[in-house]
């Protein structure tokens, strides 16, 4: 009876580890399928031959075409950051960073619907001496059509790609002017356009010192000019007395990484963290400090963000803020912290990949997550839009009367409390304080302003 009842315990263990151990063995097997890369390859190898001989469009089945597009979709399941780019949008990447392009001079931006349903193309900022504005286009204006083509729930870089071209060339757009009601088609011709980076708050390039000599710098991206910019802005405002300054980096989508640094360094000690960024290989911990060659006195700062201020914005917003060298004041903003590394490819393509994460000198991640304000001031898509008209060449002109002094008459809350914030700032500190003191009484005053 023992015997029976032992032959019987074993005959179960061995069965256990017989079907456990084919467990293993077949997930084991699944999952060197999944990276083993011959097979994979043979898979694909024999879709894009199986779509050559049987599709029933072969003008759109050449070998670069579905290598192309494979490309592109693989790369898109990534994450929205990452992306192939052809030989076209390469080049308009390339003209982002230098700060010139061929294109009809305006900052486009998607907003999306009061319902809360679907988007449109609005556009921000009509650019000075360009197609777009000498035609008669306004910010607000809303963009319909680009070559008879709905712009309905298209991106931005799709909207720019389409906007863009060689100067002299024509596109048509079609224009929605939400105020009147009026729609029209336009046909525009390319120019080549120069995009200032930074501007004053006049949206020129003269930088006057305010009441209580407040200053004002407005960072419309991070670009190759971008550091001489304010570092020419800087100089013109400090000659006047610079004694408090407000860097506004509202809709600002980022740019490059370096100048996020050298613009953040203008406020800080030599050899101070900046940012980090950490990826999957050893090489992409990377350490960012102040070179201190361009620093320049520690007046009291205002950062002001929205949800459109993204990336290199949000690394300046949040190194000044981790190192309480700033407030930051305004709305949460828009969480894209990752380095995207631009690997050239064969045939004048690159791969624009994901590689790593920025960090603040505190080590908060700001990827899907953004940067908190010190002090919260919200304002409406009603509000913004107003304030887009207000500041553009053009302004209110050619709007309804009712619309008109609505636009003459918009406040910017959330740089009215930071002229307020610095205005008591410059009478808190006192003439004899250390240098650190408006740094501190900055930080004082935003505490009891944020309660």
């Amino acid at each position: 009876m023992n015997k029976r009842l032992l032959y019987g315990l074993l005959t179960v263990v061995l069965g256990l580890n017989l079907f456990f151990g084919s467990q293993i063995y077949l997930s084991r097997a699944a999952t060197s399928g999944k990276d083993d890369a011959y097979p994979n390859l043979e898979l694909f190898t024999r879709v894009m031959e199986t779509i050559r001989q049987h599709y029933v469009d072969p003008d759109k089945i050449t070998y670069q075409d579905l290598v192309h597009a494979a490309i592109r979709g693989m790369v898109g399941t990534l994450d929205p950051h990452s992306e192939f780019m052809e030989p076209q949008r390469f080049v308009t990447m390339k003209d982002d960073t230098e700060g010139h392009f061929g294109g009809v001079g305006i900052l486009v931006g998607v907003r999306t619907n009061a319902s809360g349903i679907g988007t449109y193309l609005m556009v921000i900022e009509p650019m000075e001496e360009t197609p777009a504005l000498k035609a008669g286009i306004l910010a607000g204006d809303r963009i319909t059509r680009i070559n008879g083509k709905s712009t309905d729930r298209t991106t931005i870089d799709d909207a720019v790609k389409k906007l863009r071209g060689k100067p002299g060339t024509d596109v048509e757009i079609t224009v929605l002017r939400p105020t009147t009601g009026k729609e029209w088609e336009v046909k525009l011709t390319r120019a080549a356009i120069r995009v200032d980076t930074v501007k004053d708050i006049n949206g020129r390039r003269e930088f006057p010192v305010g009441e209580n000599g407040i200053g004002y710098v407005r960072l419309r991206q991070f670009g190759e000019p971008t550091a001489n910019e304010i570092e020419e802005a800087l100089k013109k405002l400090e000659a006047q007395g610079l004694k408090a300054l407000i860097l506004d980096v509202r809709d600002n989508p980022g740019g490059l990484l370096d100048q996020a640094v050298k613009v953040s360094e203008k406020f800080l000690p030599r050899n101070q963290l900046v940012v980090s960024t950490e990826g999957r290989s050893p090489g992409e911990k990377v350490e960012y400090r102040a070179s201190g060659r361009t620093r320049h006195p520690d007046v009291p700062m205002v950062v002001l963000v929205n949800g459109f201020s993204a990336s290199a914005s949000e690394i300046v917003a949040g190194c000044l803020q981790d190192l309480k060298r700033a407030v930051v004041l305004g709305e949460q903003t828009f969480g894209k912290g990752s380095v995207q590394s631009i690997l050239p490819m064969p045939g004048d393509t690159a791969l624009r990949l994901t590689t790593a994460k920025y960090y603040t000198p505190s080590h908060k991640v700001i990827h899907e997550k953004g940067i908190t304000p010190d002090i919260l001031v919200p304002m409406s898509a009603e509000e913004e839009e107003l304030l887009a008209i207000k500041r553009a060449p053009g302004g209110p002109e050619g709007l309804p009367d009712a619309r008109r002094d609505a636009v003459r008459n918009a406040r910017d809350t959330q740089l009215d409390r930071a002229m307020d914030l610095l205005r008591g700032i410059t009478l808190y500190a006192s003439p004899a304080s250390p240098s650190s003191a408006p740094a501190k009484a900055a930080k004082k005053t935003a505490d009891r302003k944020s309660n």
